[in-house]
C-alpha cells in the first residue's frame, strides 16, 4: 500500500522543525523550499528546544557552586537533563549514571580510555561501525572486527564463533544499535545475552537508532541489559553540541577520569587528590548546560510521540523510496532492497547510478533540486568498501590515490536518510531528481575538486552573504 503524502503521525510533526520552509537557492536561479535528507548526519532542531533554550537562556548561569537564583535553576536544569535522558534509554539511575560530553564520538573514546583492560584484553567490534566505534577500541586494545554478509547484514554466526575463539580474553563487544550506511538494526539484546554468556559487557552506539527505534538498556540484572549505551543530540533534533554515554557507575570510580581538572574532585591538596563521585568526575570544566537541556527536551518529545510511531512512519517512507528508486533504471541500491522488510532498518537508503560519480550526483540534487543528501563512505570505509564488493586491488589502488591527495576516484555512495518530519513528497522529489540525472536531463557544468572528490558547478556563485555568514 503506497503511503499518502502526508500521513497522520507526520502532521503534527513537519510543523515543528526549525527551518522546514526555508527557501534556498538553485542554480537557475530559482529558490525553493530546502528538502533534507541528510538526517543521518544531522537532524534539523525541533521547535520545542529552540524555544525551550530561548526561555531558558534568560536564567542559564554556572552550574553546581552558584549562589544566585539564576546558578540554582541552571543547577536543577542540568540535573534533571541526566534524569531524563536516564528515561529515555531505561537506564536505572541507583546504579547507572549518565555523562554529557561534546558528542558521541567524544563519549566513545572516553569509555575506551576508562574500561578496565588487561594487557591480552580483547575488544569484539564489527565490520559495520562507524569510525567512532571502531578507532577508540583500536587504540586501547586488539580489536577483533565481525564480519558482515554480502548484503550487508550482521554475520552472527561469525559473532558466535569468535566469542568461542577469545572465551576468558573478552573484556567488550561495542556494536552499532542500526548502521548510519545501511539503515540495519542489530539484535541488540541477543547479542547482549550472548556477550553477557561470555563474561563480557556490551556497548551499543545507538547515536543511529535512539532518534528512530526505542531503546531500553533493561535492568541491569537482566540477561539481555546494555551495559553502556552512547547518544547523539544532533542526531536528534537538538544540534547544540552534545552527546551522552550511560553507563554503570561502578566501571567510573575504580580509576581517575581521563579529563582532568575543575569539578572533577571533592578535595584537592599539594600531594593528594579525592575525585568527586558521578558523573561529577567525569564532566571536566564548565559543562554545555544548553546543549543538555535541548538533548533532553527533544528526548521528551520523542517519548512524548511515541518511537512506535516514529518507528511506523519511517517505515512506510523507508518502504516507499525503496519501490520508487528501485524502479529507476541505472539506480543501484545496496542493503536491504526489499520494501517488504523495511522494517529491518532505520531510514537510510545508501544508493549509486551507474554512469554518475556519487559525489556528482549529490552535488546535482543538492545546487539544482534544493535537496540535501550525503555522498561519500560516511565515516565507514570498510563497511561502505564491503558493500561495493570493491576486491583488494580495487580498494588498494584507491587508498594509494588517496594518500597521494586525489579523492577523485574515491568509492562511495549516495545517502537518502529520513527522520520522522520527512513524507512522500520529500521522496517524491529526490526520485524526480534522480531520473533527470539519469537522462542527462541537468543543467550545470560540473568540475571535479580533486583533492576533495566534490563537484561544483563551473561558474557559479554561491551567494552564502546573502543569507548567512559570520564575516563579511
Amino acid at each position: 500500500m503506497t503511503p499518502t503524502t502526508r500521513t497522520r503521525s507526520s502532521i503534527n510533526l513537519r510543523d515543528r522543525i526549525t527551518g522546514l520552509d526555508t527557501l534556498t537557492p538553485l542554480l537557475n536561479g530559482r529558490s525553493v523550499p530546502y528538502t533534507n535528507l541528510d538526517n543521518a548526519a544531522s537532524t534539523p532542531a525541533f521547535k520545542d528546544v529552540l524555544d525551550a533554550i530561548n526561555q531558558f537562556m534568560a536564567y542559564y548561569a554556572s552550574v553546581h557552586r552558584g549562589t544566585g537564583f539564576k546558578s540554582r535553576l541552571s543547577t536543577v536544569a542540568y540535573d534533571q537533563a541526566h534524569e531524563i535522558i536516564g528515561r529515555f534509554v531505561g537506564a536505572d539511575l541507583d546504579t547507572n549514571c549518565v555523562i554529557f560530553g561534546k558528542n558521541s564520538t567524544e563519549a566513545l573514546n572516553k569509555l575506551a580510555s576508562r574500561y578496565p583492560l588487561q594487557a591480552d584484553s580483547i575488544i569484539i567490534t564489527t565490520q559495520m561501525e562507524h569510525h567512532s566505534n571502531d578507532l577508540p577500541w583500536r587504540k586501547h586494545a586488539q580489536a577483533v572486527h565481525v564480519k558482515a554478509q554480502s548484503d550487508g547484514r550482521f554475520d552472527e554466526s561469525d559473532f558466535d564463533n569468535q566469542l568461542a575463539r577469545y572465551a576468558g580474553r573478552i573484556a567488550l563487544v561495542a556494536v552499532t544499535g542500526a548502521s548510519n550506511v545501511s539503515g540495519f538494526i542489530q539484535p541488540i539484546h541477543r547479542l547482549a545475552r550472548k556477550a553477557h554468556a561470555a563474561g563480557a559487557k556490551i556497548l551499543v552506539d545507538t547515536a543511529q537508532l535512539a532518534p528512530h527505534r526505542q531503546v531500553d538498556m533493561k535492568a541491569d540484572d537482566d540477561p539481555e541489559h546494555l551495559d553502556f549505551v552512547v547518544l547523539s543530540a544532533h542526531k536528534m533534533y537538538a544540534p547544540f553540541g552534545t552527546g551522552a554515554l550511560i553507563g554503570p557507575k561502578s566501571v567510573f570510580l575504580q580509576s581517575p577520569p581521563d579529563h582532568v581538572g575543575g569539578g572533577t574532585v571533592d578535595v584537592v591538596t599539594l600531594n593528594s587528590v579525592t575525585w568527586a563521585g558521578m558523573p561529577d568526575r567525569d564532566e571536566a570544566g564548565s559543562p554545555n548546560v544548553v546543549g543538555a537541556v535541548a538533548m533532553a527536551v527533544a528526548a521528551q518529545l520523542l517519548m512524548d510521540v511515541g518511537m512506535d510511531n516514529i518507528a511506523a512512519h519511517e517505515e512506510e517512507l523507508v518502504k516507499y523510496a525503496l519501490e520508487r528508486l528501485g524502479h529507476i533504471p541505472g539506480v543501484t541500491i545496496y542493503g536491504e532492497t526489499d520494501p517488504a522488510k523495511a522494517h529491518e532498518k532505520v531510514g537510510v537508503v545508501p544508493f549509486n547510478l551507474d554512469g554518475v560519480s556519487h559525489f556528482k550526483l549529490a552535488a546535482i540534487l543538492g545546487y539544482e533540486g534544493g535537496i540535501g543528501v550525503r555522498s561519500g563512505c560516511f565515516c565507514a570505509h570498510p563497511y561502505v568498501v564491503h558493500l561495493l564488493q570493491l576486491n583488494e586491488e580495487e580498494a588498494a589502488a584507491w587508498r594509494e590515490q588517496m594518500l597521494a591527495g586525489d579523492k577523485s576516484n574515491m568509492p562511495g555512495m549516495v545517502r537518502a536518510s529520513f527522520g520522522w518530519y520527512n513524507n512522500t513528497d520529500d521522496i517524491d522529489r529526490l526520485v524526480a531528481m534522480v531520473e533527470r540525472v539519469a537522462r542527462g536531463d541537468y543543467e550545470g557544468e560540473y568540475q571535479l575538486i580533486p583533492s576533495t572528490g566534490e563537484y561544483i558547478p563551473v561558474g557559479y556563485d554561491d551567494a552564502l552573504a546573502d543569507y548567512f555568514l559570520l564575516a563579511r
